[in-house]
């Protein structure tokens, strides 16, 4: 299940930078940097799911 969470959320993080870029282009600065601070949040909650991840196939109770 986290394999699925992690791949989805790269999906929201590069859609995200896509759309913070056009909000940029078309002058709407602070919106395009709420929505790249998003991505980046969302970037952070996957380093969080590669160390539980991790975590699971490292533990005690796997080996």
């Amino acid at each position: 299940m986290i394999e699925h969470w992690i791949e989805h959320n790269e999906s929201h993080i590069q859609s995200f930078n896509e759309w913070a870029q056009k909000a940029k282009k078309d002058g709407f600065l602070s919106a395009s940097e709420d929505i790249f601070e998003a991505a980046r949040k969302i970037e952070e909650a996957n380093k969080y799911l590669h160390k539980a991840r991790e975590g699971l196939f490292h533990s005690p109770a796997h080996k």
